[in-house]
């Protein structure tokens, strides 16, 4: 009796120990776990007795794992069934464990969308880069990877859960380095003000592989949001561009005044002016002509990206220098006479000095009130050189 005793009881504990093993490896419930072999051995029972949909109870005993088929209250287990049904259970019930399994690392990943993970290439097909996270593998389509970035099999690889999709053999993983939040996710990690919502990013515009752009801002104004980004010597910045190569990042404030937040988003590039069509959702963006290229950066990609980032149509053009007329007005020249003479490249006393009469008259636009205007000056000063030589001196140089 006591041998017997202790049989039991050692059943008791294997099946209690290989269901427990299994719910807690799997992370699934021991109720979940056996009504799955409750339908395992239903399924069984109606193939072996021919029955059909005859309404039948199974009961499992937890600790035991003794099985009983139940009619209207009546035992009616046929003889050696569980031998015969065994088999059918077992292959059922590892299909049900592997798509609870499955449920659950979705459900797991699905908690992780918009965070950074990291894994390994496990293998490449046709394009697609199929990673083992450790619990699960996750897919990352071609669109989804950095242009120019070079994979290869057991790479490590940070990586953003991007979102779970349903495919031919069930929902999928689906994981990317290429989309504008992988940017964002891996500045999270980087910026404690960020993680704090201290800063915010406002904007990100992103073509992988090439340049990234992104407005921040800040809700506290003793806190400079871009410094908070870039970090002290640029370790936080670094510590990002480490982890996408050589693509480059411009990190600009946002400005509620859209022409600023337009002139910010032209970075480096330095703005003149700009003007804007509300209505239509336009800006004109004047740029000196040593600026227009880099407003419009290589194949146009600054212009574009800053298009992206702040919605609004960008057209840039040039604008050249306006002569400065502060020498000419110090003179005591009106700023209309100032600036024609000015355009003709004459800003100070010196340069007036330097010209004939006969050239000063070839000027377009300036008059003999304005030779009057400025040889007033010189009387006024008491000065016994007139400006305006029509012959050269005997030396040849223009006095």
């Amino acid at each position: 009796m006591g041998a017997k005793l202790t049989f039991l009881v050692m059943i008791q504990t294997e099946f209690s120990a290989a269901l427990n093993q299994v719910c807690s490896e799997k992370g699934l419930k021991s109720e979940a776990v056996l009504e799955t072999i409750k339908a395992a051995l239903l399924s069984a029972y109606r193939k072996e007795s021919g029955s059909g949909v005859e309404e039948v109870t199974i009961e499992i005993n937890q600790e035991s794992g003794e099985t009983h088929i139940l009619k209207d209250g009546e035992d009616v287990t046929p003889p050696g069934f569980g031998r015969i049904a065994s088999q059918t259970a077992k292959q059922v019930l590892i299909q049900r464990l592997r798509e609870a399994e499955k449920d659950a690392l979705v459900d797991e990943y699905g908690r992780k969308i918009g965070s950074i993970v990291s894994g390994h290439i496990f293998r490449i097909e046709r394009g697609t880069i199929v990673l083992d996270l450790g619990k699960a593998h996750a897919l990352m389509p071609q669109n989804e990877q950095i242009n120019n970035e070079q994979y290869f099999l057991n790479q490590r690889l940070r990586v953003l859960v991007k979102e779970i999709r349903k495919g031919e053999k069930g929902p999928e993983i689906i994981v990317s380095r290429g989309d504008s939040k992988f940017i964002m996710s891996l500045f999270n990690l980087e910026v404690p003000e960020l993680a704090s919502g201290v800063v915010e990013i406002e904007a990100i515009a992103r073509e992988a592989g090439g340049r990234t752009k992104i407005a921040v801002v800040s809700s506290d104004p003793r806190v400079d949001p871009v410094g908070s980004c870039v970090g002290q010597k640029g370790v936080r910045v670094q510590s990002v561009l480490s982890e996408i190569k050589d693509e480059k990042i411009d990190i600009v404030p946002f400005d509620e005044d859209i022409a600023k937040f337009i002139a910010n988003a032209l970075s480096p590039a330095k703005i003149k002016g700009v003007e804007l069509n509300k209505k239509k959702k336009e800006a004109k963006v004047g740029v000196g002509e040593d600026q227009v290229s880099l407003a419009i950066g290589k194949d146009g990609q600054n212009v574009r990206l800053a298009v992206k980032l702040t919605g609004w149509k960008i057209d840039i053009h040039s604008q050249r220098e306006k002569p400065s007329t502060e020498g000419l007005a110090l003179l005591g020249v009106s700023p209309r006479y100032a600036n024609i003479l000015a355009n003709a490249g004459i800003t100070t006393l010196n340069q007036l000095r330097s010209l004939t009469l006969d050239k000063v008259q070839e000027i377009k636009g300036l008059g003999p009130k304005a030779l009057k205007e400025v040889e007033a000056y010189f009387r006024k000063e008491e000065t016994a050189v007139n400006p305006f030589k029509d012959t050269p001196s005997k030396s040849g140089e223009p006095v």
